[in-house]
């Protein structure tokens, strides 16, 4: 008996309105009416709007000069901004200092890019130095007042200088007590735990506008007449308790989304609370708050704006003290769009990496 075997015909190819480009924008764009209509709808504004906003922001704008006659055509005038970028970054901080301001972020530049590379060594010595180092040497940079350098008061530093530093020592500062707070929280200790939610809830039912007056006017009167803390200081401090406040709520749902079998299995090994928490809780239920980590950071960057209250000026604020000089009436809007693409730029940046940082640490608990 001759058995036949026949081979399995070919698989069809599959419809061409379902791969490459058409596939995609039926998917993604036409995939039902309403898709359809709002993506028209979104093309035409697109169209109606975009090439303007490029045509003047690029092509007809002014770009080199020195004064306000320079910018002679209907598009953007760069040349204010170009004029006044100097003062944008450092503020009213000296001219002839500007390395001292240059040197520190270029450092902790160099820090950071070692830590996020992947194969840079010594990572745990360059973290330590980051830490426990660089904010002394910062300080010196920054301030002066020893090793020759001249002091320069708080009062004169400003612009996109005097952001980073609010942004960057508040975020450094806001995530441990955060954590801290957030264990707190879920502490077993009475007092722990109310001291914990009572911080909590009161920071984060009162607006940062409110925080930064009260510790730029209100605080100074609870204090003895010869201690005299620095305005930046207070505005710091204000900062960073208001942001953990916050910071600890995220944290908290990261630690309540960790299965009970994880501490029962920390339990069965005979470790300790702390060595529980630092070496198996906190480091999934850090990975899995990644998103509302940064969100926290992004909104903390945005809000150092709101330093001007209390006579700091940040780069918002010296970019709309420049719009009261006589010699550049008019450039408001091409200021407006500097400062708005810094933070775009800053905050889009930071949303990216945290994307990145999401999928590296992937632990399968996405589903």
């Amino acid at each position: 008996m001759t058995v036949h075997v026949t081979s399995p015909s070919p698989a069809l190819p599959p419809p061409a309105s379902s791969v490459g480009i058409v596939g995609w924008l039926r998917k993604n764009l036409f995939s039902s009416i309403p898709n359809s209509i709002m993506t028209c709808v979104g093309l035409y504004i697109l169209c109606r709007f975009i090439p303007p906003a490029i045509n003047w922001a690029i092509f007809q704008a002014d770009w080199v000069g020195t004064t306000k006659d320079a910018c002679t055509s209907d598009g953007a005038c760069w040349v204010f901004v170009g004029v006044r970028i100097k003062q944008f970054m450092f503020g009213f901080y000296p001219s002839s200092e500007y390395w001292r301001v240059v040197t520190a972020f270029s450092l902790v530049g160099v820090l950071v890019a070692w830590l996020l590379l992947e194969r840079t060594p010594k990572k745990g010595l360059v973290s330590g130095f980051t830490v426990f180092c660089y904010p002394v040497i910062a300080y010196f940079l920054f301030y002066g007042g020893s090793f020759g350098l001249p002091a320069v008061e708080t009062h004169r530093w400003g612009g996109l200088m005097l952001t980073l530093i609010l942004a960057t020592i508040g975020m450094f500062c806001a995530l441990p007590i955060g954590i801290i707070l957030a264990l707190g929280r879920r502490s077993s200790m009475p007092i722990a735990k109310s001291l914990s939610v009572i911080f909590i809830e009161f920071w984060r039912g009162v607006p940062l506008i409110t925080v930064l007056f009260m510790s730029s006017v209100m605080l100074p009167i609870f204090m003895p007449e010869d201690l005299q803390i620095d305005k930046l200081l207070r505005a710091l401090i204000g900062i960073v308790f208001f942001q953990s406040a916050y910071m600890a709520e995220v944290v908290r749902g990261g630690l309540q989304a960790i299965p009970r079998g994880q501490y029962e299995a920390a339990e069965a090994l005979g470790l300790s609370y702390w060595k529980t928490m630092f070496f198996i809780i906190l480091p999934q239920a850090l990975k899995l708050v990644i998103p509302g980590i940064v969100n926290t950071f992004i909104a903390l960057f945005k809000d150092t704006t709101l330093v001007l209250i209390i006579g700091l000026f940040d780069l918002l604020a010296v970019v709309q003290a420049a719009f009261a000089d006589p010699k550049w009436l008019g450039f408001s809007v091409e200021g407006y769009v500097f400062v708005a693409s810094v933070y775009w730029v800053s905050c889009f940046s930071m949303s990216r990496y945290s994307q990145h940082l999401e999928k590296k640490l992937h632990t399968g608990h996405a589903r």
